[in-house]
């Protein structure tokens, strides 16, 4: 998945980009994430001045994810927006810190894609997913699962400061 600046400096139409890329090396060591399906990207690159170019489109797809609080399997339907500006430069200087900072500057003609997706997908996870908004979770002291049901757990919480007088009267 790749542009070249030249091609498409000359190019009349945009540069339509449709590919499926797989992402699970990038989230290997999450153990929140029990999957990852196949990324379909759907990009369109466009000139957008002397040696510039943007890419915009979508990146779609699905991940299975554990509830941060019950555990159980959620699916989440990822929708990413893309929207990325690529300048190349021709000899290697360093650009000047005033420019423009929403610029990516690349020294090669040719530029992969595949590491910006990947960045893009990485960054639209969510922190945590919730199976749903009321979720109860799992008891402290059993593990039972209180979406499912009740414990015989004593749950009963004591304030520290008084945790002293609780034997008192027996």
């Amino acid at each position: 998945m790749q542009i070249h600046f030249r091609k498409l400096a000359n190019a009349d139409e945009p540069l339509h980009i449709h590919d499926v890329v797989d992402v699970s090396e990038v989230v290997k060591g999450r153990k929140d994430i029990l999957a990852v399906a196949p990324l379909s990207v759907d990009l369109k690159a466009l000139p957008a001045g002397t040696d510039c170019v943007n890419v915009v489109g979508k990146l779609s797809g699905d991940v299975d994810m554990l509830c941060s609080r019950c555990l159980t399997e959620v699916k989440s339907d990822l929708n990413i927006p893309f929207a990325e500006t690529f300048k190349w430069l021709k000899q290697p200087v360093l650009p000047e810190d005033d420019e423009d900072e929403e610029l990516i500057y690349v020294k090669d003609e040719v530029v992969d894609l595949i590491p910006y997706v990947e960045e893009n997908f990485v960054l639209h996870l969510p922190d945590s997913v919730l199976c749903k908004a009321d979720c109860l979770g799992l008891c402290q002291k059993c593990g039972q699962n209180l979406n499912e049901g009740t414990c015989s757990c004593d749950n009963t919480v004591i304030d520290p400061r008084l945790a002293g007088l609780k034997d008192f009267f027996k």
